[in-house]
């Protein structure tokens, strides 16, 4: 009969660490997928991979941020300490730490403060890559007969610029793009314009310009992509935006800045009157020239019989001595031929003499003695050292063999008065003298 397992209390669910990070970060994914966080950002780090890492913070909390490199760089300006910012993106949760982040797609910064922030930063990088560089921009074309213009289609800046081209030099061909200058979508319909302009080759120069305004209102022209268009643009590009006290980035890109989308128009090409007076002054500078030409012809034509003459013994002479010079350099050459033979021979003779010289045989003898001398000092040391060798164990056993080792023992060698040895009493009679030899010194004694 089958037992049946009973289970009392509620089921638990059991997750894995990473099991219940992955779920938190999909409930988090889910519900904040596209969010704006406003904050001061802190702690801004940007590391090898391109990546940058900040905290966002109010004066009660804060959250970390992620920006991968893909979206930073389209971020009108990177991230710094203490700017106050609106970020978008959503919540993610970084698994290995199990913290949740704000991946951040975008930066627009709160306040004017903020917005001079961006355009110093922009600045300061363009001017880094050498885009406001003198050298870089192109001259504006003296008469420009097609002339480009970027900018709104209603609006007193367009009616000013026509009429004063008008004026100023009649029959111009002018093209207007219409183009927002201001507020969503300007960005991309002013770098439209460019980019027809430049793809076209239809105008000599363009004109880029805007009525004034604040800060805010300018500040399609602060963009990083208009400023580049600017740059590709393959014609000359004037920028005139807002009043003459107002600088943008397009202004330090352009090829030439106006202080007025007017003074744009006056810079753009000259009047006719003054073109005629150009043509007038080189009409007379032309004839002048004519003239002296024509002066100088004549005085040639009279004297040319006596400069023809002169021209032929002129020549002949520089023929002359054209011959004269040859022949000198053919001696000089010569000459120094014959000298280089006769010091390679005087060299020659001069090795032979002192191959020759008794001072050198003699030297060459005294290293032959020097070496044999030294070879056969070398080999009496050998011999020596070898006899030696064999001479100090001889010496030693000689030395083990002395009687004077018995008397370093305590003994002593008694001789009478015929020098010989007493071995027995009967050598040293009684009233005898005898000598006794210690080990070091002598004893004289005399015998009871």
């Amino acid at each position: 009969m089958e037992q049946l397992a009973l289970t009392w209390g509620p089921t638990r669910t059991t997750y894995t660490v990473a099991q219940l990070n992955a779920r938190i970060r999909d409930l988090l994914g889910t519900e904040f997928d596209d969010i704006w966080v406003a904050g001061e950002i802190s702690g801004v780090r940007t590391v090898s991979s391109g990546h940058c890492y900040f905290t966002l913070k109010d004066h009660n909390a804060q959250i970390r941020c992620a920006c991968f490199r893909a979206s930073l760089r389209y971020l009108k300006f990177k991230p710094r300490d203490g700017v106050a910012v609106l970020a978008r993106g959503h919540i993610d949760l970084y698994e290995a730490r199990g913290e949740y982040q704000l991946l951040v797609e975008a930066l627009e910064p709160q306040g004017h403060g903020a917005l001079q922030f961006a355009f110093e930063q922009l600045k300061r990088k363009l001017a880094e890559e050498g885009l406001f560089e003198a050298a870089r921009k192109r001259a504006i074309p003296r008469l420009p007969r097609r002339i480009g213009i970027v900018t709104s289609p209603t609006g007193a800046v367009i009616r000013d610029i026509t009429q004063i081209l008008s004026r100023r030099f009649p029959g111009l061909h002018i093209r207007l793009y219409p183009a927002l200058v201001q507020g969503e979508g300007s960005i991309d319909a002013v770098c439209r314009a460019i980019e027809y302009f430049s793809s076209s080759n239809w105008p000599d120069v363009v004109i880029l310009a805007r009525g004034g305004g604040s800060l805010e209102d300018l500040w399609t022209f602060n963009e990083e992509a208009v400023a580049r268009a600017i740059v590709a643009c393959s014609v000359p590009v004037i920028s005139a935006i807002g009043h003459e006290t107002d600088f943008t980035i397009a202004d330090f890109v352009a090829d030439l800045r106006a202080p007025t989308p007017s003074a744009a128009a006056e810079l753009a090409i000259c009047t006719r009157e003054q073109l005629l007076e150009q043509i007038g002054v080189s009409e007379h500078k032309l004839l002048q020239s004519i003239r002296y030409r024509l002066a100088m012809a004549a005085r040639r034509l009279q004297n040319q019989g006596v400069e023809r003459a002169s021209a032929v013994f002129h020549r002949n002479i520089g023929r002359q001595q054209q011959r004269v010079d040859e022949l000198e350099y053919r001696l000089r050459e010569r000459a120094n031929a014959r000298h280089a033979a006769g010091r390679k021979r005087l060299e020659e003779l001069a090795a032979r003499l002192r191959s020759l010289d008794l001072r050198l045989r003699f030297a060459a003898v005294r290293r032959r003695l020097d070496a044999a001398e030294t070879a056969l000092g070398q080999l009496a040391r050998l011999r020596l050292t070898r006899a030696r060798g064999g001479l100090n164990p001889l010496i030693a056993h000689l030395t083990q063999l002395s009687p004077l080792k018995i008397l370093e023992r305590g003994y002593a060698i008694v001789t009478n008065q015929a020098a010989r040895i007493v071995k027995e009493p009967a050598e040293a009679p009684a009233g005898s003298e005898v000598n006794i030899r210690l080990a070091k010194g002598a004893i004289a004694a005399k015998v009871i």
